[in-house]
This record gives structure tokens, C-alpha cells and sequence, in this order.
């Protein structure tokens, strides 16, 4: 290539990366988020309907406690799931095209959500109830596993290069709605059927909706177009030469490690602050379960706004920079929460609110991943190393921060507050790539 080309090549990236966002780039980002959200719906439903599920899948005989936990063992077989589907469908990312593997997530979410609608119960078919139901749970993983990186993949190799914190904040915004959504359609459900409806037929509701909501968003990620900076490498014949994790393994481990660590920060915050403390509410501080709610749904509402927020401070202050602030912020907010509604239990919801709005600094935690591979090897690396963090410390913080409560009141602030000092000095060590 002549200099003259090389210049004008350069020139025109250079713009590209300047320009601002079109109403090309608000769609995808809307199709994305959309998608994000019912996804993550499919995937944590099952969590607000495990007593139910219990009852009906697992033998009577069978004691209460051990139904539980069977129940919750099904729900977690997705997130064991979760690495290997993501690395697979990472894998035919980075070597035939993010679109086809965006659209083919949200499919394989989709169909077992609605056919976990459709499952007969123990008492129609026996142990072939529960074995049919860990399989489902185990696509889901698969499904999500990759949906998320893959969502984040996408959405950043869209817009320009200055908007891309804003870019997977949105994603993420959209992602942890669908958390909200969860927690809106199973209080809908449980107050429009008594529980005799539900135990019949009630609790197949959500699940017929969620694959049905899902199918309608496949369709609509047909109008999505392959992202500009695989189709460039797809063009230039510049993709990976090598398995890209491979690649991944023995040239960025100080990627991996970066990211795996801030994942670790990130699923903290989600786990202990959203998906567990309804529960501490209850069991903890005396809340009765409507107010719990009420208030859990405040802060994640305030979760989804602060996401953005976090992302667009990633494009104009920088990620490493926003998580140090917003880290320290979520440790003071959330400290302050866990030790002040014993006796201030007025304060409950401007306090969980607080806390939920500076959890939203995970949303610029994709910003670094996206950042930290290079674009042949993208996918497989944030994947890989999102994927894994998330199977191993989203899947032991509800066990460790349990036994802690044992000999510890306060053990779900101090746990929150030491990730975020490790988060804090993670984002030290981000480092930016330039842009591909």
C-alpha cells in the first residue's frame, strides 16, 4: 500500500472515530438493549419462581430444604454453563462475524425459556421432570454465556471510537432491566393468581412470555448489520490466523487478569446488592416482603440510570478514572446502607437507591473489556475472561458472604467494600488500546 493510501486510510478512520452518533447507531443500540433485557429476563425468571418449580418437579417425599436446594442447583448449572457457551460462540465470533452469533444467542435463550413453560411436572413423567429442566438450565447458560460479551462486542464495534462507554453502558443499562422486568412480571403474577392458580398453571405465564418476547427479538436483530470493524479485518483477510483463545491465552494474560478481576467488582455489586439483599431485608433487618420489593426495584431502576451515566463519564473522564471514583463511591453508599437502616429504617429506600445508582459504575466495566483485545481476538477474550470470573465468583460470592454472616452482621458491606478497593486498584493497571 502507497503512503498516500496509508495516510488517507488513517485519515478516514480518523473521522469515522470522530463522528457522532446517527440514528443508525441509536437503533442498533436500542435492538441491543431490548434484546439484553428480555434475555437476561429469560435467564434470572426462574430464580423468583424456584419455590413453586420445587414443588412441582421434584418428588413429594423429598424434604423441604433439600427440594430448595436441588431447585437452586438447577438455577445454578446455568452459570456453570456460562463459560463454555461463551467461549464456543465466542470462538465462531471472531472467525465468521458477531451478527450471527448475537442473533443465534438470543435464540438459544428463547426456545428453552418456552419450553420450560411447556415442561410436564414430576407427577406427569417422573424423574425425567427435573433431568429435562437442568438441560433447559444448562442452554440458558450456554445462551447467556454468550449473549452478554457478544452485546458488547457489537454495540462498541458500531459507534465511534468517543462513544463507546456510552455505547456498552447502555447495554448494560439494558441488561439489568431485564432484572427489573424479573422482579415486576413475578410480583404481577403472584398478585394476580392465588397460590392454588399458580402451583396449576400461574407459573408457566412468565416463562411462555419470556420465549415468545424473545423470538419477536431474534427477528427484530435480523435488521442489525455485521459491525464495521469485522467486516474491515473480514475484507483485509486480517482475521484470526490461530484458535482465537489460544491466541488470547498467550499473549493478553494481563488483559485476562484485569478483566476477570473487575468482573469480580462487578459481580459483587449485582450479587449482594440486588439479587441478595431483598432477602438480607427480610431475614436481617425485620422488612416485611412487599416493602423489600418495592424498595429492590428502586434501586435497580436507579442501577439502569447509573450505568449510563458511568459509561458516558468512561468516554470523557476515562474508565480508569470513573471506576476509582465510582468504586470508592459504591463502598461509602453501600457501607453506609447496610449500617444505617437497622436504625434508621425510614431511610430505606433514598439509601438502597443511592447504593443502586453507584452499582451502575459497573457499566463502565465493558468499556475496559472491550479495550483490552484486540479485534481479531475481541469476542474470544472478553468472553473468556467475563465468562469464567463470573462462573467462579458470581457462583461462590452467595456462599461466602452466607458463612460470613455467621460470625458477621455487616458481612455484605465489608465484602462489597472489599471489591470495590480491589476494583479500585484494578482500574490503576486499565490501560487503553488504541483504537482498531
Amino acid at each position: 500500500m502507497s503512503t498516500s493510501s496509508t495516510v488517507g486510510t488513517a485519515g478516514a478512520r480518523g473521522s469515522a472515530h470522530a463522528r457522532p452518533l446517527t440514528g443508525q447507531d441509536y437503533k442498533t443500540l436500542a435492538l441491543a438493549a431490548l434484546g439484553g433485557a428480555l434475555e437476561f429476563y429469560d435467564f434470572i425468571i426462574f430464580v423468583f419462581f424456584a419455590t413453586v418449580i420445587g414443588q412441582l418437579f421434584f418428588p413429594p417425599s423429598v424434604p423441604e430444604w433439600l427440594r430448595q436446594l436441588q431447585t437452586f442447583g438447577i438455577f445454578a448449572a446455568g452459570y456453570l454453563a456460562r463459560p463454555l457457551g461463551g467461549i464456543v460462540m465466542a470462538h465462531f465470533g471472531d472467525l465468521l462475524g458477531r451478527k450471527k452469533m448475537f442473533t443465534l444467542s438470543i435464540l438459544l435463550m428463547s426456545v428453552p425459556t418456552l419450553l420450560m413453560g411447556l415442561l410436564p411436572t414430576y407427577h406427569v413423567i417422573g424423574l425425567f421432570a427435573p433431568l429435562l429442566l437442568l438441560l433447559l438450565r444448562v442452554m440458558q447458560g450456554a445462551a447467556v454465556g454468550g449473549e452478554v460479551p457478544g452485546a458488547w462486542v457489537f454495540v462498541s464495534e458500531h459507534v465511534p471510537a468517543r462513544h463507546v462507554g456510552y455505547a456498552c453502558g447502555t447495554l448494560t443499562a439494558g441488561l439489568t432491566a431485564g432484572i427489573l422486568l424479573g422482579s415486576l412480571v413475578a410480583t404481577g403474577i403472584n398478585t394476580i393468581f392465588n397460590p392454588a392458580e399458580l402451583a396449576d398453571w400461574g407459573w408457566r405465564v412468565p416463562f411462555l412470555l419470556g420465549g415468545v418476547f424473545g423470538i419477536g427479538s431474534m427477528y427484530l436483530r435480523r435488521w442489525l448489520h455485521e459491525t464495521p470493524v469485522f467486516a474491515e479485518l473480514q475484507q483485509r483477510k486480517a482475521l484470526a490466523a490461530e484458535m482465537p483463545l489460544k491466541a488470547v491465552v498467550r499473549d493478553h494474560r494481563g488483559a485476562v487478569a484485569v478483566s476477570m478481576l473487575l468482573t469480580w467488582m462487578l459481580s459483587a455489586g449485582i450479587v449482594v446488592v440486588i439479587l441478595m439483599t431483598p432477602t438480607f431485608l427480610q431475614k436481617l433487618y425485620g422488612f416485611d416482603a412487599r416493602t423489600a420489593l418495592v424498595a429492590n426495584s428502586v434501586a435497580t431502576l436507579c442501577l439502569t440510570v447509573g450505568c449510563v451515566v458511568a459509561g458516558l463519564a468512561a468516554d470523557r473522564i476515562g474508565a480508569r478514572l470513573t471506576l476509582f471514583v465510582g468504586g470508592a463511591l459504591l463502598a461509602a453508599s453501600a457501607y453506609a446502607f447496610y449500617t444505617v437502616i437497622h436504625d434508621r429504617p425510614d431511610l430505606l429506600l433514598p439509601l438502597y437507591a443511592l447504593a443502586g445508582f453507584f452499582v451502575g459504575t459497573i457499566g463502565a466495566v465493558p468499556y475496559v473489556l472491550v479495550k483490552a483485545f484486540p479485534a481479531q481476538v475481541r469476542f474470544s477474550g472478553l468472553s473468556f475472561s467475563y465468562n469464567l470470573s463470573y462462573a467462579i465468583f458470581g457462583g461462590l460470592t452467595p456462599m461466602i458472604v452466607t458463612l460470613m454472616l455467621k460470625s458477621n452482621p455487616l458481612a455484605p458491606a465489608h465484602y462489597v467494600v472489599a471489591l470495590c478497593v480491589l476494583g479500585m486498584l484494578t482500574a490503576l493497571f486499565v490501560k487503553q488500546r488504541a483504537p482498531d
